[in-house]
């Protein structure tokens, strides 16, 4: 590959936050609230654990003994990430759940040091962590250009602004694997509209494995991620006037083997009713009923391939960590 001159700096602020949580055409808490707990099977999309508290837990779990895929995920990064700086050529990294940047910043240090980082563009439903983060690496990157989107990835990807040179777009943390089959070849399609001729996808995956070792990251020992799950029945009391008792379900955490991904559930540890105020919704639970909060699906080699050919991707590499319990992916658009 020739080497590639990074475009100019952007004539504009080096920090810009667009916002578009408002609005009619916002898929509210309320609304998968109202549609999931009115199901035969109730279930809550993954997307509500993350307020501030859960936020909280989630890095706790990500730091206990039994959760690998954080590490695994890193530890691709730091091995491999002169080598993508170097493939990529990238001047501009998109991030779809963006957190704090944590891992990513491994990715802006090789692209820097490479001398073709011009903007990241951070994409994340939490606006005070954006901008934080945000400001911390306009400082620790001169000259970098920030353009933060807060929304939802599954429904503001058309608010990404138009690409400066090169683009990776990175969507880590095997977040892909929340989705059912239709619903991720889905949200890769909308990926794909981000992707120029020359640009790609890094994307995150958990790897099938031995279902003990699966489920033990689900379930720790110290209750962590229990109480990451019961957090929201938290997050509806707190935004839709619920009146939920944590304490009333058991967390489960289970590996599905037909379809090799990880279930977490909330189970009715007796028969009640709670009522949520706000859409005037009583939710009655038996006994032993359970509630799904989160599928985590794992991915072999030929299963990624197949999911990204059918939303007009191709896989161009796959990297993965010395045990094979994690994969980072890099694909690009199949020619039209």
């Amino acid at each position: 590959m020739e080497p590639l001159t990074p475009p100019p700096p952007l004539a504009e602020p080096a920090v810009r936050i667009d916002s578009h949580l408002e609005g009619a055409d916002e898929r509210s808490l309320a609304d998968d609230v109202l549609d999931g707990l009115t199901r035969p099977f109730k279930e809550l999309p993954p997307k509500h654990f993350y307020d501030e508290r859960g936020a909280e837990l989630f890095d706790r779990i990500c730091e206990l003994p039994e959760y690998y895929p954080t590490r695994a995920e890193r530890s691709i990064l730091q091995e491999q990430a002169e080598e993508l700086a170097r493939l990529t050529g990238a001047s501009e990294l998109v991030e779809l759940g963006s957190g704090t940047a944590a891992k990513t910043r491994v990715l802006l240090d090789a692209l820097h040091e490479a001398g073709t980082l011009v903007r990241y563009v951070p994409v994340d439903v939490t606006e005070q962590m954006v901008r934080a983060c945000a400001e911390e690496l306009t400082e620790e990157y001169p000259g970098l250009q920030v353009h933060g989107v807060i929304g939802d990835f599954e429904r503001h990807l058309d608010r990404v602004p138009p690409a400066v040179g090169r683009r990776v777009v990175a969507f880590l943390g095997g977040t892909i694997g929340n989705f059912p089959p239709g619903s991720r070849r889905r949200v890769l399609r909308q990926i794909r509209r981000l992707l120029g001729p020359s640009d790609y996808l890094l994307m995150g995956t958990d790897l099938v494995k031995d279902p003990e070792v699966l489920e033990a990251a689900y379930d720790d020992p110290q209750g962590v991620t229990a109480e990451f799950n019961r957090n929201v029945l938290r997050v509806l009391n707190r935004e839709l006037d619920a009146g939920f008792d944590p304490q009333d379900f058991d967390h489960v955490a289970l590996f599905d083997r037909q379809h090799e991904w990880i279930e977490m559930r909330l189970r009715a540890r007796r028969a009640h009713t709670t009522l949520v105020r706000a859409l005037d919704l009583p939710v009655r639970f038996e006994a032993g009923e359970e509630m799904r909060t989160e599928i985590s699906a794992k991915f072999t080699h030929q299963r990624l391939a197949g999911d990204l050919s059918a939303a007009g991707l191709q896989l161009v590499r796959w990297l993965t960590d010395p045990e094979q319990l994690f994969a980072l992916s890099l694909s690009r658009r199949v020619a039209s």
